[in-house]
């Protein structure tokens, strides 16, 4: 008898402590304790859209009794996963992906009224995911930050429509990955408490598309008071992949359908879409089935009236932006694409307004190619539609604060050598460097990380990044286009845009195309 008494005070401390436990609306959840964080992993925010669920706006999740299991990772929504993918997912992808994750410190009591932060992944809206590591939420939780991430559709499961869908539903619809997003939002609204977070302090931060998606978020009506900041990493902030008509986009449903053997375009072809195996949805090939087959899915965005009622540029040109602060920036190597072949054919695609950007990226005509594309494109896409945000931001009478993210891993830098590429910024906003890079992880590295995570922690708490020991970061303006230059130093600098002219002349090709 002695020995066993012996043996069970000789049991390690997790496996005696109870789990941390919460109620939501829906029900009890058991997580788990990490390094004085507790973490609830995989609570559903909607039903599984499966069955009749499929292509249909978010629904509530059904209610459960006793305690719910919340210590794994609800499954990633069903994607062709991309071969390479910096952020490698850790679940089998399912069409049943409607769930969330939630870090937050042990010792934060319900009511404490914590700062939260809301993650939105990328993934070019077709992949991407809540699971992998470098998206662990715990050091945002060691800071005070109660920090969320949800799961969204993405490819066909996430953008679709057809006449048979606006049907059913008496209107336009298609935008279900957005909506995903709202759903999720207004979990965290009613639910956030309980946790101890403040659900009137919710910065909402994604990148890529994901940052893409917040940009949306700032001109959408259903997104009204659920957010109270705004992260935005390398998602642009210009349409520059213009929002699909609901004409164009039911006609690629309809392509779809009969690529699946589908004629009828009424409730019975209806029937027939929604019976179809997840992966005949999802297709098989990342490139020839998604990304260059427009005939079969949209891309993204349609104009449907009632979740997107125009394109964010538009919109926020009309004056239609959440009247958030703003923290919004862009690596600065890599972020752009183009099909041209040579810098003349670059140039030509800018019309009218080529000789100007030929004079400001390659004014004595030796620069290569390569180099003259990463800048131009990178310029195009991430820069100069982030500086049109933060412009916004700030005419609806907020602040925002301009950033460029130049800092590499020391591992990488004889392989990164134009700076730092598109989504290599994200292990060091969240300070799981050591996730991204293993071994090779170097202690200027995590000083970068720490540096740009006090930044995120301070913008979460009170929508500006400045705090005490930190570089200071000015409020944007356009007489002064300062902006935050995170250096290959591991340190950061307010700076006067050295992009400014670039960007003058990408400001008239978007307004004077």
């Amino acid at each position: 008898m002695r020995a066993l008494l012996l043996a069970v005070i000789a049991l390690p401390t997790a496996i005696l402590a109870k789990p941390p436990v919460a109620t939501t609306e829906y029900g009890k959840v058991a997580g788990a304790s990490e390094q004085s964080v507790d973490v609830f992993r995989g609570i559903p925010f909607a039903a599984p859209p499966v069955g009749a669920n499929r292509w249909r706006a978010p629904q509530p999740p059904a209610k459960w009794k006793g305690l719910r299991n919340a210590t794994s990772f609800g499954p990633d929504c069903m994607q062709i996963q991309f071969p390479g993918d910096q952020a490698p997912l850790r679940t089998t992808p399912s069409e049943d992906c409607l769930y969330l994750n939630l870090w937050k410190p042990a010792a934060a009591k319900a009511g404490a009224k914590l700062p939260v932060l809301v993650w939105i992944y990328g993934g070019a809206f077709m992949f991407g995911g809540t699971s992998p590591e470098i998206y662990d939420g715990k050091a945002f939780a060691k800071e005070g930050v109660i920090f969320v991430s949800l799961n969204y559709r993405v490819g066909r499961f996430g953008f679709f429509s057809h006449p048979a869908l606006t049907a059913e539903a008496g209107k336009p619809v298609g935008n279900f990955a957005m909506q995903d997003q709202v759903a999720a939002l207004q979990w965290v609204r009613n639910n956030i408490s309980r946790f101890g977070g403040d659900p009137a302090r919710v910065t909402v931060m994604g990148e890529s598309a994901g940052g893409t998606a917040v940009v949306n978020l700032l001109t959408m009506p259903s997104a009204r008071g659920l957010l109270s900041g705004a992260i935005v990493m390398s998602g642009g902030g210009r349409s520059l992949m213009p929002t699909k008509s609901m004409a164009h986009a039911e006609q690629v449903g309809i392509n779809f359908a009969a690529k699946n053997g589908i004629a009828a375009t009424g409730a019975e072809g209806l029937a027939a879409m929604r019976a179809l195996p997840a992966q005949s949805v999802r297709g098989t090939n990342l490139v020839s089935d998604i990304f260059a087959n427009p005939s079969t899915y949209t891309g993204g965005f349609m104009a449907e009236g009632s979740v997107l009622t125009g394109q964010s540029d538009d919109l926020m040109d009309a004056g239609a932006i959440l009247p958030v602060p703003v923290m919004i920036g862009s690596t600065n190597a890599d972020e752009g694409i183009t099909f041209a072949k040579d810098k003349q054919s670059l140039f030509s695609s800018f019309g009218n307004h080529s000789d100007a950007l030929r004079r400001l990226y390659d004014a004595d005509g030796t620069a290569d190619f390569r180099t003259v594309s990463r800048a131009l494109t990178g310029d195009h896409y991430m820069a100069e539609p982030a500086r049109f945000v933060a412009r916004h931001a700030v005419a609806a009478g907020q602040k925002a604060f301009f950033y460029r993210f130049g800092y590499v891993a020391e591992a990488m830098r004889s392989t990164w050598r134009a700076g730092a590429p598109h989504a290599t910024d994200i292990p060091y906003f969240f300070n799981t460097i050591d996730a991204r890079h293993g071994a090779s992880t170097t202690e200027q590295d995590r000083k970068a990380a720490r540096l740009a995570l006090a930044y995120v922690v301070n913008f979460a708490r009170k929508g500006d990044p400045n705090g005490p020991s930190l570089p200071i970061w000015p409020a944007y303006d356009r007489k002064g286009d300062a902006l935050l230059q995170f250096d290959i130093n591991a340190s950061a600098e307010a700076v006067r845009d050295p992009a400014k002219d670039r960007l003058d002349a990408l400001e008239a090709v978007a307004t004077h195309p």
